[in-house]
């Protein structure tokens, strides 16, 4: 009857010359089970044919105290039971906590075994109904009790988070299931789902909105882990799988986040800098999983990253030729700078290309002018800078160049620049905002901030010509405080009306694919109405 219970005895109470069933811990254990209302079992329940359901352990633990008074009681009975062969009876009250723990304790223990057993016990296929901090209470949960079902989950986990002990019980847990296969099924060691191997898992997973992956993470450490590695955006980026969330600034060093499948808005941890970045000329993009603004500091240049994974800002890496003022475009992990100002002020012909998956910098081949205060955009495939400002005399530029990431080399495009026809002879080029340019679909389009109109580049004649009207509500100065961007299949506009005190912004969405240019309100938040900077993230 106890050849199932007694195997975690022999390991503590080595030296015992008594029969196994004779030791008066088990004693204890089976008048632990009277006592908490549970019927013991007898040998009718081994006769019978009956399956054996595994007994679960559902008290939670008061506090780590009892975790450690519990520790404490059993090392001692331990210490005892080598000078003596009867083994002193144990309060309720010490074995109690000790049920719950001994396979924490006990490092190659069977009781542990039958412990983390029971927690990678699969359900019945339900997605809230698995994982490797499933409880008792939790498969007893009915549909109507979801709420308070999302409760006691966080708050289980919240107290194996705080609890030290749990580093060594996960340790084994990994160790068995490199060892363990589940009989009856096609699940491997690795899978996240019930029935799946861990490919399959993954696959599923990305075909969530990256809106859900906050839920998804708080149902156990598995989801939580594979979350903020970034192997999932990973996976999503090699499928084709993208969801674009729109990042903007419009209060010094804070950044909002938007939502377009969600329709929310997010509040993003405020940067932590000194006045001189706050106050310096930034610029700012978004590639793989990060945002990184990049701005000026008293001596140098000096680049912050926003990571969707923590959700924290850190130092970004520095990099070869650090700059400003350049013209920037992200494809996926990557990202390319060309251009810009070194800290003295020299206008740059050298470009870098970041990647965010082993944030390196990597220099590339020279452009054929040097150039600052221009735009970047990926079409086709290749990177394109357009416009800007260069020479001595600070001129305006009106051409561009593509660079072949293929061939690593650089073409000089003319009359690429949209221009800026209204522009008065007494306006300095500096005055200007660069190029207001994004690409979709491999089409490029720009927003005359002058003439409120929306411009398309025709590739094949190299001309640009007039499609429609901005939003009404979209004024700037000078260009500057007007967000251009791509999201997906959408043109967005972000910017709002110039009021005394605190105003509100807009967010403008057109989808070129379906005619001629009507903007449909996004979104409108009180804010500051002028945009600093903004990146789009697509993951």
């Amino acid at each position: 009857m106890l050849d199932g219970r007694s195997c975690v005895v022999p390991r503590l109470f080595s030296g015992t010359c008594q029969a196994e069933n004779e030791w008066s811990y088990m004693k204890c254990l089976l008048e632990l089970d009277i006592k908490n209302g549970k019927r013991p079992m007898g040998i009718d329940d081994v006769e019978e044919d009956e399956p054996h359901q595994p007994r679960k352990c559902t008290k939670k633990l008061d506090s780590c105290h009892r975790v450690e008074m519990a520790r404490i009681s059993f090392q001692r009975q331990s210490i005892e039971a080598k000078d003596s062969v009867v083994v002193p009876p144990l309060d309720q009250e010490t074995i109690e906590p000790l049920s719950v723990c001994q396979g924490v304790v006990g490092e190659e223990g069977a009781l542990t075994d039958r412990l983390l057993c029971e927690k990678e016990h699969e359900g019945d296929g339900d997605l809230m109904d698995f994982g490797d901090h499933q409880s008792d209470k939790q498969q007893q949960a009915q549909p109507g009790d979801l709420s308070d079902f999302g409760v006691r989950l966080f708050d289980e986990d919240q107290l194996q988070h705080d609890d030290n002990l749990l580093n060594l019980s996960e340790q084994q847990s990994e160790g068995r299931q490199q060892q363990h296969h589940h009989g009856g099924d096609s699940s491997d060691s690795s899978s996240l789902l019930p029935r799946m191997n861990r490919d399959s898992s993954i696959t599923c997973l990305s075909r969530c909105s990256r809106s859900d992956y906050g839920s998804l993470a708080s149902l156990n450490r598995s989801f939580r882990n594979i979350i903020r590695s970034g192997e999932l955006y990973q996976w999503r980026r090699l499928n084709g799988i993208m969801e674009h969330w729109i990042y903007f600034s419009c209060a010094l060093l804070e950044w909002e986040a938007y939502d377009p499948i969600r329709q929310r808005w997010m509040h993003l941890p405020r940067m932590a800098s000194n006045e001189c970045f706050m106050c310096s000329d930034k610029e700012s993009l978004a590639a793989g999983t990060e945002l990184l603004v990049f701005g000026r500091e008293l001596r140098s240049h000096v680049t912050y990253r926003y990571s969707l994974l923590t959700n924290s800002w850190t130092s970004g890496t520095r990099m070869n030729a650090p700059r400003c003022l350049f013209g920037s475009a992200s494809l996926g992990e990557i990202a390319i700078l060309a251009g810009g100002c070194d800290s003295e002020g020299h206008i740059l012909d050298s470009a870098e290309l970041y990647n965010s998956e082993t944030q390196t910098w990597e220099t590339l081949p020279r452009m054929k002018k040097p150039r600052k205060m221009s735009s970047g955009v990926f079409m086709d495939g290749k990177f394109y800078v357009i416009g800007g400002i260069g020479g001595s005399d600070s001129k305006l530029l009106t051409c561009g160049e593509e660079y072949n990431l293929q061939t690593r080399t650089w073409t000089e495009i003319p009359n690429m620049s949209p221009g800026r026809s209204s522009r008065g002879p007494e306006m300095p080029a500096t005055a200007e905002a660069p190029p207001l340019v994004a690409v979709v679909n491999d089409e490029l389009y720009a927003a005359d901030y002058a003439d409120m109109e929306v411009k398309k580049y025709d590739k094949e004649r190299n001309v640009w010509f007039t499609i429609g009207r901005l939003p009404e509500r979209a004024v700037s100065m000078n260009g500057w405080g007007l967000a251009f961007r791509a999201c997906g299949d959408k043109l967005i506009v972000i910017g709002g009306p110039r009021t005394h005190g605190e105003g509100f912004i807009e967010l403008n969405s057109w989808v070129p694919s379906e005619g001629p240019p009507r903007w449909d309100l996004l979104a409108r938040k009180r804010s500051g109405n002028f945009v600093y900077n903004c990146a789009v993230m697509g993951c």
